[in-house]
């Protein structure tokens, strides 16, 4: 039996049959924390990187929106507010646990979600079905990326607008200071509120690991999606890309 291809978790080198279930035990132990270490993280600035992001997704009443990798359902919160009245957001995770603890907040809020546990690397839906997909801060967890872009592209009506919010390479003079606090304070905060800094070790690797702005800009492209544009936030720490199905 051939051996499995390999692929990043981290900085480590991994199968591809291993990273998804190492990825999804980093969640299984962060979802009760996950909303509280955002804020402390980014010092709330996350809301507003997601607010940003939304907005450059223009969605409009009566449209039907996918949110995938939607964790607890942030994004999904706003979309619905801006579909309304007459659209619908639909939610996915890979992760049970944070696509329960998603939908239950988007229920406190009033907001009927359809939420689907399924691979973004095999959506269930069928093809040209989504005015605007988005997926914010999910994409980097991915086993294939480049298989999850092309799923997430088949799902766009011709026209419809992909959205993706992910970190990013940061500006260069500020790069000894990034490190600094991804790779000391962030698994500091993590060790003192979940009781583990491991997944945070994690997540500072991840970001190192994934395409810079123009990789993933060329990713996109390739995946059959047009205009692609790049909206660098805090340095580029952060960056929101949109691209159009042809």
């Amino acid at each position: 039996m051939p051996e499995s291809l390999k692929t990043e978790f981290g900085f480590e080198q991994v199968s591809e049959r291993d990273k998804a279930a190492r990825v999804g035990e980093v969640f299984d132990r962060v979802a009760e924390r996950y909303d509280l270490m955002n804020d402390l993280m980014s010092l709330g600035l996350h809301r507003a990187w997601k607010a940003f992001a939304v907005g450059v997704a223009r969605p409009r009443p009566g449209e039907r929106v996918l949110d995938v990798a939607s964790g607890s359902g942030d994004l999904a919160r706003l979309l619905a507010r801006r579909v309304a009245p007459g659209g619908v957001v639909w939610v996915t995770d890979v992760n049970r646990r944070m696509l329960e603890r998603g939908r239950d907040r988007l229920l406190d809020t009033g907001c009927l979600a359809p939420a689907v546990q399924c691979d973004a690397e095999r959506l269930p839906f069928p093809g040209a079905w989504f005015d605007c997909v988005t997926v914010g801060f999910g994409l980097r967890n991915m086993t294939r990326k480049e298989a999850a872009l092309a799923e997430m592209t088949r799902v766009l009506k011709p026209g419809g607008r992909l959205l993706v919010l992910e970190f990013s390479k940061v500006w260069k003079p500020l790069e000894r200071a990034y490190d600094l606090y991804s790779f000391r304070v962030l698994p500091w905060i993590g060790e003192r509120v979940v009781g583990d800094a491991a997944p945070y070790r994690y997540l500072a690797e991840s970001i190192r690991m994934h395409p810079d702005q123009q990789g993933l800009a060329s990713m996109m492209e390739r995946a059959g999606l047009a205009r692609v544009e790049v909206f660098n936030l805090a340095a580029g720490v952060v960056a929101v890309h949109r691209g159009y199905r042809i």
